[in-house]
C-alpha cells in the first residue's frame, strides 16, 4: 500500500476546519501555540520543522509526517537533510521508526514532485 500524503493532508485539513468551527477557542489556542513554537529563534524554522517531522515519525503519525514534510519542502529542505534526520529516528526508535522514516521520505518526495 502506497500512502498518498497529499491526499492524507487534504483529508485531515477538511476535518480540522470542522473542528475549528465546532470549538474555535481551543483551536485558536493551538494555532497560537504552533505559530509561537515554529517561528525563527535560536533555532531556525527549518530546524524546528525537521524536529517536528522526526517526532511525527517516532509517534507514527501520518498526518504529522505529511504536514511537516510539506512545510520542509516549502522551506527549501533537501532530500539529504530529510534522510539524515530519518537516520536519527531509526537510531532512536528502531524498526518501527524505520517504517515511518521510509514514509516520511516518500512524503517529502511526493510534495517535492513537480506539479
Amino acid at each position: 500500500m502506497t500512502k498518498d500524503y497529499k491526499q492524507i493532508t487534504a483529508d485531515i485539513s477538511a476535518y480540522m476546519a470542522e473542528i475549528r468551527k465546532a470549538v474555535p477557542e481551543p483551536m485558536q489556542g493551538f494555532s497560537a501555540l504552533a505559530k509561537g513554537a515554529t517561528q525563527d529563534g535560536a533555532l531556525s524554522k527549518k530546524v524546528k520543522e525537521l524536529i517536528a517531522l522526526a517526532i511525527g515519525v517516532t509517534q507514527r503519525c501520518d498526518g504529522c509526517i505529511g504536514f511537516h514534510a510539506k512545510a520542509l519542502v516549502d522551506l527549501g529542505a533537501t532530500r539529504q537533510e530529510i534522510a539524515e534526520v530519518m537516520a536519527m529516528c531509526v537510531y532512536m526508535g528502531g524498526g518501527p521508526a524505520l517504517m515511518y522514516a521510509a514514509d516520511a521520505l516518500r512524503a517529502f518526495d511526493q510534495f517535492s514532485a513537480p506539479q
